[in-house]
């Protein structure tokens, strides 16, 4: 079993940095500066920003389905970010460090299991996750601010 943990695309959000302050709060985002270098975790890089990066904060629709599990929080996207960071079974940076919560769900986009990752866990709870076949794909958030990081998929 193999999974794939894919960054968010950034041509989708780059016009965002184009954008005025005041653009940006007509649609309740911000432009902001990574105080430090840990904290401020980019979901196109999967890495945290560096102390004195810029990076905009957004609403993010990050499961968008027609089920009540349908979400939306708060993420970063660093300036510098590119392109999209792929990992191949293994976990990225972001994961590191920091309780990640896992939320598995079926085909239809239905919450069907979950498992808390503490710092070291991550691989070994999403492939516990997988085990079950009605497990179609996992969207993981850090477990305190309750904010999407990322989307795994099975390989």
């Amino acid at each position: 079993m193999t999974y794939k943990i894919t960054g968010l695309t950034p041509a989708a959000h780059a016009p965002l940095f184009a954008m005025s302050d005041a653009e940006l709060a007509a649609i309740n985002a911000r432009r902001v500066t990574a105080a430090a270098s840990n904290g401020f975790p980019c979901r196109v890089s999967l890495e945290d920003a560096k102390e004195g990066e810029r990076l905009i904060l957004f609403h993010h629709v990050s499961h968008d389905v027609a089920t009540p599990y349908r979400s939306a929080y708060a993420v970063y996207i660093r300036e510098a970010a590119q392109q999209a960071a792929v990992y191949v079974d293994q976990t990225p940076p972001v994961f590191e460090g920091r309780p990640i919560a896992l939320r598995g769900f079926d085909a239809a986009g239905n919450l069907r299991n979950a498992a808390l990752a503490l710092p070291g866990q991550a691989d070994m709870r999403i492939r516990e996750l997988f085990e079950a076949d009605e497990i179609a794909y996992i969207h993981a958030h850090n477990a305190a601010h309750g904010c999407f990081s990322a989307a795994i998929e099975r390989t």
